[in-house]
């Protein structure tokens, strides 16, 4: 059987399967393109007797039919009848709801993907914020023994140092030693996003411009660097001196990445205006869209994995070898970037390299030119006549604070605190320089500042501590009109700052 002819069709077979006077036409001739597959089928049921229910698409039409066919009898009439009944409204639900079954899954899918990273990202923030809050704790009591260990080295080597040479030599050591540690603690304090910024209006092009020198030192002869600096770069407010430190520290960290070519590599530094839609905004927790200063630096080195990657902002994770890094370079560069209110991304693959790029906020007001201060003259001196009230709560902090405020020439008064502070204000209107540390139990340095400048409007304040994450510092950055000095710090250091506080203009 290789064709077959209709010979009877009721009104209900135009009704289903939408073809008119079927009657006396041939399936070869109705439906050429399908009609093997309708001749196969009613075949295999006039051969075998056996009846069957199956469905198909009656192309023709574009509709889906139910059908049942049997043989009729006796055999010799070789005739099969065919019940049809019109499915499509039936499937077009079915592939509707199937469709919408997938869609639904998938989309719960992406849902929860999207849930589980989100998750993923909040536990993250958490843990670098209470690294941070850890680190800056443990910053705060570091540098208070620091200030004490430091400004004795100091002290000792002023009144023996010019008669002692091996004295001078064992001072400059110890003091080198602690200089160190300081140093360390400060990076502590940049990741925990409690260093004190002084941002200004910056122009990174001339920043990145006027590192060239620097950057050719630190990398060596065998790395090639290059700048692509964007013309018409938009301003960002950030700390300069930061900046560089950061800038510094991915390009020493992409020349350690390319030590082992022989060739040296080559570490690209550059700059782009961009702007952060609020797609890729929504995928980092805590990021705000909108315009920002790009500085991308790029090396030709090994690259990382993607679980190296993971961890590369946390602080002492490193993985150059013993002696080679303190795993805080990156965590740094996290802290600053987050305290100025930017965003930092590492891509790398293996084998080709790494970049970091850094995303600093766009500067949209009109920057105003700063006069540059004058020049601080060597280790400035106070005279008797001139005397400074010393509050600070540690005893050996306290002790050294007043030896060398009286060694630069100064009448020195001390309290442990608030009370007394206010105490001594009132009997001595001859104070005028406050020097308070910030951070003291019941009454903070701020509150006594606060106080005593109601009681005595024209006193000169100087504040002083380890920890910034407190009264004096909103948002990383100084509050108007106040002057401080981070601990630990040098006589010399401290002999500038107090003659600077005392100079100001009434």
């Amino acid at each position: 059987m290789s064709d077959y002819i209709h010979i009877l069709a009721n009104p209900a077979y135009l009704a289903n399967a939408g073809i008119a006077d079927v009657v006396g036409q041939r399936v070869r001739e109705m439906v050429p393109a399908e009609a093997d597959a309708w001749v196969e089928t009613y075949r295999n049921v006039l051969l075998s007797g056996t009846p069957i229910r199956f469905e198909r698409e009656l192309e023709r039409t574009g509709r889906y039919l139910e059908l049942s066919a049997f043989r009729i009898e006796p055999v010799e009439r070789r005739q099969v009848a065919v019940l049809f009944l019109d499915g499509t409204q039936r499937r077009r639900a079915e592939n509707a709801l199937r469709d919408l079954n997938d869609s639904l899954e998938q989309r719960v899918a992406q849902e929860v993907a999207e849930r589980l990273r989100m998750e993923e990202a909040l536990r993250q923030s958490q843990k670098m914020e209470a690294v941070g809050q850890l680190t800056g704790g443990i910053a705060h009591d570091f540098n208070n023994m620091l200030a004490v260990v430091i400004g004795s080295l100091d002290l000792l080597d002023r009144r023996f140092g010019a008669t002692d040479p091996r004295a001078k030599r064992y001072v400059d050591a110890a003091r080198d030693g602690a200089r160190r540690a300081a140093q360390l603690t400060q990076r502590l304090l940049a990741f925990s996003r409690q260093q004190p910024l002084r941002p200004v209006p910056l122009d990174a092009n001339k920043l990145v411009a006027g590192m060239s020198d620097l950057l050719q030192r630190s990398l060596g002869g065998a790395v090639r660097l290059e700048t692509v600096l964007a013309g018409g770069l938009w301003r960002t407010h950030a700390d300069p001196n930061q900046l560089e430190n950061v800038i510094l520290n991915l390009a020493v960290n992409g020349r350690d990445a390319m030590d082992a070519l022989a060739e040296g590599g080559r570490l690209t530094i550059e700059t782009a205006n961009c702007h952060l839609d609020e797609r890729y905004a929504a995928e980092h927790l805590g990021l705000a869209p909108g315009q920002y200063v790009l500085i991308a630096v790029s090396d030709t080195g090994s690259g990382m994995p993607a679980d190296v990657v993971a961890k590369a902002f946390d602080p002492f994770f490193t993985t150059k070898e013993v002696g080679r890094g303190t795993g805080l370079g990156l965590s740094q560069v996290y802290g600053f970037v987050k305290q100025t209110g930017g965003h930092v991304k590492i891509y790398s693959e293996l084998g080709e390299g790494t970049t970091v790029k850094v995303y600093l906020p766009r500067l949209l007001a009109v920057p105003v030119e700063e006069s540059e201060a004058e020049p601080v003259q060597d280790l400035p001196r106070g005279d008797l006549r001139e005397v400074v009230l010393v509050v600070e709560d540690e005893p050996a902090v306290r002790q050294f604070s007043v030896e060398a405020l009286t060694e630069l020439g100064y009448r020195v008064l001390e309290a442990d605190g608030a009370v007394a502070a206010w105490r001594l204000l009132d009997a001595h209107p001859e104070i005028s320089l406050l020097f308070t540390d910030v951070v003291m139990p019941e009454i903070n340095g701020r509150k006594l500042a606060d106080e005593a400048l109601r009681r005595r409007p024209g006193l000169r304040v100087l504040f002083t501590t380890g920890y910034t994450r407190n009264a004096v510092v909103h948002n990383g950055v100084l509050d108007a009109g106040v002057h401080l000095i981070g601990k630990p710090f040098t006589v010399e250091e401290l002999a500038a700052q107090v003659r600077k506080v005392l100079d100001l203009p009434s």
